[in-house]
Protein backbone atom coordinates (compact mmCIF):
# COMPACT_ATOMS: atom_id res chain seq x y z
CA UNK A 1 0.00 0.00 0.00
CA UNK A 2 1.13 3.52 -0.73
CA UNK A 3 1.92 5.73 2.24
CA UNK A 4 -0.51 8.55 2.86
CA UNK A 5 0.91 12.04 2.65
CA UNK A 6 0.93 13.96 5.91
CA UNK A 7 -0.53 17.44 5.34
CA UNK A 8 2.02 20.04 6.47
CA UNK A 9 1.32 23.65 7.36
CA UNK A 10 3.62 26.51 8.35
CA UNK A 11 3.29 28.05 11.81
CA UNK A 12 2.95 31.85 11.62
CA UNK A 13 4.90 32.18 14.88
CA UNK A 14 8.06 30.13 14.34
CA UNK A 15 7.83 29.51 10.59
CA UNK A 16 8.34 25.75 10.92
CA UNK A 17 6.46 23.24 8.77
CA UNK A 18 4.51 20.85 11.00
CA UNK A 19 1.75 18.27 10.78
CA UNK A 20 -1.55 20.08 10.28
CA UNK A 21 -3.14 18.17 13.18
CA UNK A 22 -0.54 19.51 15.65
CA UNK A 23 -1.42 23.15 14.91
CA UNK A 24 -4.28 25.49 15.81
CA UNK A 25 -6.18 27.01 12.88
CA UNK A 26 -7.48 30.55 12.76
CA UNK A 27 -9.79 31.36 9.84
CA UNK A 28 -11.14 34.49 8.13
CA UNK A 29 -14.39 33.95 6.26
CA UNK A 30 -15.76 35.86 3.24
CA UNK A 31 -17.45 38.41 5.49
CA UNK A 32 -14.07 39.21 7.08
CA UNK A 33 -14.88 37.64 10.46
CA UNK A 34 -11.88 36.03 12.15
CA UNK A 35 -12.43 33.04 14.45
CA UNK A 36 -10.79 29.91 15.82
CA UNK A 37 -11.41 26.77 13.81
CA UNK A 38 -11.51 23.80 16.16
CA UNK A 39 -12.68 21.38 13.46
CA UNK A 40 -10.17 22.40 10.78
CA UNK A 41 -12.95 22.44 8.20
CA UNK A 42 -14.41 25.96 8.35
CA UNK A 43 -14.43 27.69 4.97
CA UNK A 44 -12.15 30.65 4.43
CA UNK A 45 -8.52 31.70 4.58
CA UNK A 46 -6.65 29.83 7.27
CA UNK A 47 -3.52 30.52 9.29
CA UNK A 48 -1.88 28.05 11.62
CA UNK A 49 -0.01 28.40 14.91
CA UNK A 50 1.82 25.91 17.13
CA UNK A 51 0.41 24.73 20.44
CA UNK A 52 2.95 26.63 22.52
CA UNK A 53 3.07 30.04 24.15
CA UNK A 54 6.38 31.08 22.54
CA UNK A 55 4.93 30.89 19.02
CA UNK A 56 1.83 32.80 20.07
CA UNK A 57 3.96 35.55 21.65
CA UNK A 58 6.13 35.80 18.51
CA UNK A 59 3.03 36.00 16.30
CA UNK A 60 1.47 38.69 18.49
CA UNK A 61 4.60 40.86 18.69
CA UNK A 62 5.19 40.82 14.93
CA UNK A 63 1.46 41.01 14.05
CA UNK A 64 1.84 37.88 11.95
CA UNK A 65 -1.87 36.99 11.99
CA UNK A 66 -2.75 40.51 10.86
CA UNK A 67 -0.37 40.08 7.92
CA UNK A 68 -1.66 36.60 7.08
CA UNK A 69 -5.25 37.84 6.85
CA UNK A 70 -4.54 41.41 5.62
CA UNK A 71 -6.84 42.51 8.44
CA UNK A 72 -6.49 43.35 12.12
CA UNK A 73 -7.06 40.48 14.52
CA UNK A 74 -8.95 41.42 17.68
CA UNK A 75 -7.53 40.96 21.15
CA UNK A 76 -10.45 38.57 21.80
CA UNK A 77 -9.01 36.05 19.30
CA UNK A 78 -5.57 36.25 20.92
CA UNK A 79 -7.19 35.74 24.34
CA UNK A 80 -9.04 32.62 23.12
CA UNK A 81 -5.77 31.28 21.69
CA UNK A 82 -3.98 31.94 24.99
CA UNK A 83 -6.69 30.02 26.86
CA UNK A 84 -6.63 27.04 24.47
CA UNK A 85 -2.84 26.79 24.29
CA UNK A 86 -2.51 27.22 28.06
CA UNK A 87 -4.73 24.18 28.70
CA UNK A 88 -2.75 21.81 26.46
Amino acid sequence: MAERKIPLRKCVGCGEMKDKRELRRIVRNKEGEISLDTTGKKPGRGAYICNNQECLIKAMKAHKLDKAFSASVSEEIYEKLREEIGHD
